[in-house]
């Protein structure tokens, strides 16, 4: 007997169907999602290297070891070999800290949402709809446990607020500072040092230490009225950046830098930001290229002068502008900055433009927990968290 189901229908299902599912691809088929991806997402690379580079990306500290997962929306019945690839995307699993209704800070699971792609032939029919609302109920008790929960997930999206919102990842601040590349002048502001992977581990501690007395501070102000929450700011989740970093530059430029960040002061009144160099545009379209931060951090402004912070911040800026330009970026870019970091970047002198974004890389977050998305508070909403 044949099926009552139309023959056009399984080339091009509804997007309601029962018919598709949410799996994981093959190995053989993950080369097929980046080749459709590589025209949007890897420009700056031939194909072959971007099918390497997103091949190494699953072999590196964050994503290794199960830490990534593939996400392919398909037809359930259909043969592995012959399988379309109606929509895909992936999943990073991250360490996240979270406070209690009684003010305490735990720590549990985030999930970070990524390459979210329609191959063009399939555009139009509800199929990314289809998978963002199948993953988000997914991703609730993916990779979770008794001990640590899943308590949200995050994407990043390119097509403003409207779309992921209806799936239920509400828009959260999505701003930056920008600054021009500019030659560095040849002399160092006394008291900053640069930033190597070796310097990386001792301030991811310190960070994470003090972003969770940050999260303990704000809920005692508030009474746990809110849940503040936040993606942790550790070794791996930097270290993702960098390693996907120097593929790009090592293709690039045939080789990679030494200077990932700056910091400024003695230990104990430091002030210091991480940064990364992303390329979408190239040598060819510089446009697309940026010297992002990834985090800055202030270690104790309660007791740190005010003008020293100032002094050191500049001195931190004018060595990120100095690496946007010799590594061929269009800008720096500062994403969503403290009032306390928004007030060294007014004092330090240094010509900037601030940017409220409302259609590209809008943070978005999706809250698992009983309380409206309203009542969440996203701390450290920096670029660190992205992928």
């Amino acid at each position: 007997m044949g099926s009552n189901t139309p023959s056009s229908d399984l080339s091009h299902p509804e997007s309601t169907s029962p018919l598709i599912t949410l799996t994981n691809p093959t190995p053989a088929e993950l080369p097929k999602i980046f080749t459709l991806s590589h025209p949007k997402w890897g420009p700056a690379l031939t194909l072959q290297d971007y099918l390497d580079r997103e091949a190494y990306l699953t072999t590196v500290p964050l994503s290794k070891n199960g830490g990534i997962t593939h996400w392919l929306l398909t037809l359930a019945a259909a043969p592995e070999s012959e399988r379309p690839i109606l929509a895909s995307c992936e999943s990073i699993k991250k360490r996240a800290f979270y406070t209690t209704p009684t003010g305490e800070v735990r720590e549990g699971v985030a999930h970070g949402v990524a390459s979210v792609f329609t191959d063009p032939k399939y555009r139009g029919k509800g199929y990314a709809s289809r998978m963002m609302s199948d993953l988000g109920k997914r991703l609730k008790d993916w990779q979770g446990g008794e001990e640590k929960k899943v308590v949200f997930s995050v994407l990043y999206s390119d097509i403003g607020k409207g779309f992921y919102a209806k799936h239920g990842w509400a828009p959260f601040q999505s701003s930056h500072v920008a600054w021009t590349p500019a030659e560095s002048s040849g002399e160092r502001a006394k008291g900053v040092k640069t930033i190597g992977y070796h310097e990386l581990a001792e301030l991811c501690a310190v960070d994470e230490r003090l972003l969770k007395e940050r999260l303990a501070k704000l809920a005692k102000a508030d009474g746990g009225r809110k849940r503040h929450v936040s993606l942790a700011p550790e070794l791996d989740q930097l270290l993702w950046h960098m390693m996907r970093e120097d593929f790009m530059t090592k293709h690039i430029f045939g080789k990679t830098p030494d200077v990932r960040g700056a910091v400024w002061g003695e230990k104990g009144k430091r002030v210091w930001a991480v940064w990364t160099r992303g390329y979408y545009g190239g040598l060819e379209k510089t446009e697309g290229n940026t010297l992002h931060v990834l985090r800055v951090v202030v270690e104790d402004e309660e007791h740190t002068s005010e003008d020293d912070l100032v002094e050191g911040f500049k001195a931190i800026v004018t060595i990120a502008r100095a690496e946007a330009k010799e590594w061929r970026s269009h800008d720096v870019q500062m994403w969503n900055p403290t009032s306390t970091v928004r007030k060294l970047v007014e004092k330090s002198g240094v010509e900037y433009e601030f940017v409220e974004r409302d259609k590209e890389s809008i943070a978005s977050l999706m809250w698992y927990g009983e309380e409206p998305a309203e009542d969440v508070d996203w701390v450290a909403n920096e670029k660190y968290a992205w992928c």
